[in-house]
């Protein structure tokens, strides 16, 4: 019978946290990894489990706190490393300096996990690491299931692994397919891990979406969810809720809580908004195609950058050609305006808003448009849009957190029915709404602006004509006092039907 333990718990040990060198993952963590903690990485073939962990690797190793990467039955090593050199993080220098690879195949082979013990202790001791990796883990407990008493053998084994790590005071990585669902709960490896980070992914027609979820971490909160990720030359970037990394960048506006207005670079819009655009607010500028959202967004940059004030572009559709708008394509070309091209088609809005706010704690931008809603939406890999409202939603509340004043662009469909201003009903997520609109007027077609809405703020009710030209748009007069500038009576149609004609959508 085991004699009962006392343990000394009249202190409190503070557990420090290691940070992973991966972007995002220490926040998704909140803080990191603890020290001395024992973590699976898990998933399917395919979802960057290896490389996941070297990125890790390179990242906390150091001359005075040795890695020792053990290789079980599975891919060669010298073919692992061929193709994890081809990542950034990998620094050949270190190899056999501060980070050490063993093979295990021989006794994973043999079946023997008494054998692999054995090897393991005697390169731990050796070395003396400060992490510990073992790859493919879910290979060595497979080696031996062919022996008699297989699953006490392992248990037994992974009790002494554990035991042995924490009296060396190595923090251990086991990667494998430990956790999916047809094994999920069935090691005895995810009762004594520390840590749990699932990597996984999903293929829709031609977007794949990785995610990865911590699905537990001993002695601290994490930020729960499913969180994506995305794998290129640099190694793993993980993309945490836009709400939990927005709240840093927030900037106090002049004037404290007044809220002073910005000019919207076309003067008769500032009349018709009592004066300019509340800083920090989100404006939706709808209308048809061809009836100047583009342009007055440019004019809207180009107003902040007389002012001084950089601003970011975000085109999901086509980069601003010289010969299309001008003035974007000058302000983009002069550095004041930082462009964001987001085009491909698996992005998710966690990874749209992390490219955002880097441009604009990189720039200190106070503006920032995003043209279109139609192209954010078609950006989005098919698994995300049909949460569109919802990515709306924390995109607007970002922008607002980072304390800047969003323009968005929305196309208008001609549909000849209800009065709506936005794709799916997400018109309350913006403070205000300018719509744009063409009307017939004696066989032409005129340019109508008018301000829906503008929150917390007496705003123009007019109907304002308006045109383009090389300087960009001009606002004249209400459309009721434009009858003597034609001659003859106009033929239009009431206000409303005018304003309501063409619910937005997607073009």
């Amino acid at each position: 019978m085991d004699a009962p333990q006392t343990l000394d718990t009249s202190s409190k040990v503070k557990i420090q946290l290691l940070t992973t060198g991966v972007p995002g993952l220490d926040e998704v963590l909140n803080g990191g990894l603890p020290e001395y903690s024992l973590n699976l990485i898990a998933g399917s073939p395919g979802t960057g489990k290896t490389t996941l962990a070297h990125q890790i690797m390179f990242h906390l190793a150091r001359d005075d706190a040795h890695a020792l990467y053990f290789t079980a039955v599975g891919e060669p090593l010298l073919k692992m490393l061929r193709y994890q050199q081809q990542f950034e993080f990998f620094d050949h220098e270190r190899i056999n300096r501060s980070i050490f690879f063993v093979s295990l195949e021989e006794s994973t082979l043999a079946g023997r996990l008494e054998d692999v013990l054995s090897r393991i202790a005697q390169e731990v001791s050796a070395r003396k690491p400060a992490f510990v990796f073992v790859d493919s883990f879910r290979s060595l407990l497979l080696a031996s299931q062919a022996r008699a008493n297989a699953a006490r053998i392992s248990q037994e084994f992974i009790h002494d692994l554990c035991t042995m790590m924490t009296s060396w005071q190595s923090t251990t990585f086991l990667m494998g397919d430990l956790f999916s669902e047809r094994n999920e709960g069935t090691s005895p490896v995810l009762t004594v891990a520390d840590g749990l980070l699932y990597l996984q992914q999903s293929v829709q027609r031609n977007s794949v979406v990785r995610k990865l979820s911590v699905v537990k971490m001993r002695g601290q909160s994490t930020l729960a969810g499913l969180h994506t990720f995305r794998m290129d030359a640099s190694g793993l970037r993980v993309f945490p809720p836009a709400r939990s990394v927005a709240g840093h960048l927030r900037r106090p506006e002049p004037g404290g809580a007044t809220k002073p207005r910005m000019h919207t670079g076309v003067e008769g819009l500032d009349e018709m908004l009592g004066g300019g655009l509340p800083r920090g607010c989100s404006v939706l500028v709808a209308g048809p195609s061809g009836s100047g959202k583009s342009i007055l967004a440019a004019q809207f940059l180009a107003a902040g950058a007389k002012e001084a004030e950089v601003g970011v572009l975000v085109a999901f559709e086509q980069r601003p050609d010289p010969w299309r708008i001008p003035l974007m394509a000058e302000l983009i070309q002069r550095g004041q305006v930082s462009m964001v091209e987001a085009r491909s088609a698996d992005l998710s809005i966690d990874e749209i808003v992390a490219q955002l706010l880097e441009a604009i704690a990189r720039t200190g931008a106070r503006r920032v448009v995003i043209d279109s809603l139609s192209g954010f939406e078609l950006s989005l890999a098919p698994t995300f849009r049909d949460d569109f409202r919802e990515s709306m939603l924390r995109l607007v509340a970002a922008m607002a957190s980072a304390g800047v004043t969003v323009l968005l662009t929305c196309e208008l469909e001609d549909r000849y029915t209800d009065l709506r201003f936005s794709p799916y009903g997400t018109a309350f997520l913006t403070d205000a709404i300018i719509v744009q609109r063409y009307i017939e007027v004696d066989s032409r077609l005129q340019r109508v602006m008018a301000v829906v809405k503008l929150r917390g703020s007496a705003h123009s009710n007019e109907l304002r004509l308006f045109h383009i030209d090389a300087d960009g748009i001009h606002v004249g007069e209400r459309l009721a006092d434009q009858e003597g500038l034609l001659g003859g009576r106009p033929t239009r149609r009431p206000a409303a039907q005018v304003l309501g004609e063409s619910p937005c959508g997607s073009a």
